[in-house]
């Protein structure tokens, strides 16, 4: 090659460079629209947390849908939408009820360990209690908030002089007083879900794990329980307004379930609660998880936000209103970081009583995955069928 063919190359190599220099940075990917489907009533936790990370991240987030739905109906939905080819819900939230029928039809993605790169430590921010309920997702989802729930009887004070201390009791009561007792379909209740589980513990069955072959008593006490118990709502919800209505006078409840109406006045703040004698606490958590099909321009941003919900700032507004007391599942967050509104609502509305029982009363996790799906398919075949609405 000539001198001067050289020196064209040169120049050629260094107008090159200097072009790549300044050309204009490849373009980002445009802001995505993000469906979030809550079958936990979660959103009352976390939706301003939500919004929050859409304010912060305008480049990544556009819009956030927000939708209600029922837990028993989510998995038949989701699994419908993948053997479509179809993606349309990109992050769900949910209690233990649809987070175990996922597991067991392979609806969710897996975060941990196959993710563990873009959720440093996560693991190990969760507060004890939480930590356990962490491991219920089976590294499927990531516990957004906490609450060690019941079982718990809720009454109304003036038709209800003497609560029921026992199951048996209860049952007596129940039979006194028919079509007076209610409670929600376990498969879409918290309360109902956590009476289902706690019973075998506070009845000695001889494996409350395992509500096929260890739940003689349970099962026997459930069924004589349905003689006097009117008809199964399909949500808790509905409980709450006849028992603050008047239609009933005593239903099975939660922390949460228990403070929250009273706070909204659907349940008079005079209503009182009764713990059993020698009640186990089961422990409730809500989850956020991911549909397989997810694209993966989505799944970078979902990936951020579920770190951002789980910042003390964000974990601070679950305490909202006592729905899910107390809400957060990450340490060290205080009610004292909470908002004001939350700090009164607690305040007027929380029991006193229920630091001495979360301390003097054992807590273990719900039952795992197949065998919570197994007792809500026996409970809907062999309790619920002919009432529940």
């Amino acid at each position: 090659m000539t001198l001067s063919g050289r020196l064209s190359v040169r120049v050629a190599a260094v107008c090159v460079a200097v072009g790549a220099a300044f050309a204009p940075a490849a373009r980002a990917a445009d802001p995505v629209t993000l469906n979030i489907v809550d079958v936990a009533g979660d959103l009352q936790l976390t939706q301003k947390g939500f919004e929050a990370f859409k304010a912060k991240y305008p480049n990544l987030v556009s819009n956030i849908t927000f939708t209600n739905a029922p837990a028993p109906q989510l998995p038949g939905k989701i699994k419908a939408m993948q053997a479509a080819g179809r993606s349309d819900i990109d992050l769900v939230l949910t209690g233990t009820d649809a987070l175990a029928a996922g597991i067991e039809q392979n609806l969710w993605e897996k975060l941990l360990p196959d993710h563990a790169a873009v959720f440093p430590g996560v693991l190990d921010n969760y507060a004890p209690g939480p930590r356990k309920m962490q491991d219920l997702a089976q590294g499927y989802g990531l516990e957004v908030a906490y609450m060690p729930a019941g079982p718990l009887l809720e009454y109304n004070p003036a038709k209800v002089t003497d609560p029921p201390k026992t199951p048996e009791q209860l049952l007596q009561w129940c039979k006194a007083h028919p079509n007076k007792l209610i409670y929600a379909r376990p498969a879409n209740s918290g309360p109902g879900r956590t009476f289902l589980m706690g019973l075998p513990y506070v009845l000695g069955d001889k494996d409350p794990q395992d509500p096929i072959h260890g739940w003689d008593k349970t099962w026997a006490f459930l069924k004589q329980l349905n003689d006097c118990v009117p008809y199964y709502p399909g949500g808790t919800s509905a409980v709450m307004k006849e028992l603050g209505e008047g239609t009933r006078d005593m239903t099975v409840t939660v922390t949460g379930w228990d403070i929250n109406p009273r706070a909204l006045g659907i349940v008079p703040a005079e209503f009182r609660v009764q713990a059993f004698d020698n009640m186990t606490w089961v422990n409730d958590a809500h989850y956020m998880v991911i549909p397989k099909g997810v694209p993966k321009d989505k799944l970078d941003v979902l990936y951020k936000l579920m770190n951002f919900m789980l910042e003390p700032a964000q974990q601070a507004l679950t305490y909202d209103d006592g729905y899910f007391y107390p809400g957060p599942a990450i340490k060290g967050v205080t009610v004292e970081q909470a908002p004001a509104q939350s700090q009164a609502v607690l305040k007027k509305f929380g029991r006193p009583e229920y630091a001495k029982l979360l301390a003097d009363h054992p807590h273990v996790l719900p039952l795992s995955a197949a065998a919570m799906v197994a007792a809500f398919q026996k409970w809907d075949r062999e309790v619920g069928a002919a009432k529940t609405k």
